[in-house]
């Protein structure tokens, strides 16, 4: 069975951006890159909220055209580019680079994009995750701990309204200093 997992860079103290928006405290080597791009090149789609998919849209599918990119950002262009997307938005009039636009999160069709999928799906997004966990829709949480504290800024975890047990499946330390938790969310 497929997989819906949040996956989510976050400062030590749990937050997943600065109170300006700033996400330029990542630190992102090319090992993380390399790691990033083998976890979403075996992806099946990724879903996204609209706030992460201007983001992204605005860099990757160029960013391998750009003499100054890395290797590894080069490769990661093609993969995000490539991937089957999904934007979940109801203001987006036009997408493009392989990206389809949902109005709503409906449990059922989220469902049925999990059991065609040719792999699991990555969300990205806090508030999108939010929804998606409010509705039981995550199997697994991997966190990406960087070694910062940021003391505010926008909160990983958007649903303060839901409460979910998780099982630590598994953790990764980085030569940078990153450590990636990875765990089940817990069915009851």
């Amino acid at each position: 069975m497929r997989k819906i997992i949040w996956m989510m860079s976050a400062s030590l103290d749990g937050f997943m951006e600065g109170p300006d928006r700033e996400i330029d405290w990542h630190t992102v080597d090319d090992e993380l890159h390399r790691h990033f791009n083998d976890k979403v090149r075996a992806l099946g789609g990724i879903l996204h909220g609209r706030v992460t998919w201007e983001l992204m849209a605005e860099y990757w599918p160029t960013a391998d055209q750009d003499p100054a990119s890395s290797g590894v950002e080069a490769d990661f262009a093609g993969i995000w580019r490539d991937m089957p997307k999904h934007v979940f938005s109801r203001t987006l009039r036009e997408t493009g680079w392989n990206t389809t636009i949902l109005r709503e999160v409906v449990p059922e069709e989220i469902r049925a994009l999990k059991e065609g999928a040719a792999g699991d799906l990555a969300v990205s997004g806090a508030d999108l995750a939010a929804a998606f966990l409010r509705l039981g829709l995550i199997d697994e949480i991997h966190t990406y701990v960087h070694p910062v504290v940021l003391g505010r800024g926008k909160s990983m975890f958007q649903a303060r309204d839901v409460r979910a047990g998780l099982r630590l499946a598994g953790t990764h330390a980085f030569g940078n200093g990153v450590v990636q938790l990875r765990h089940e969310v817990l069915r009851s």
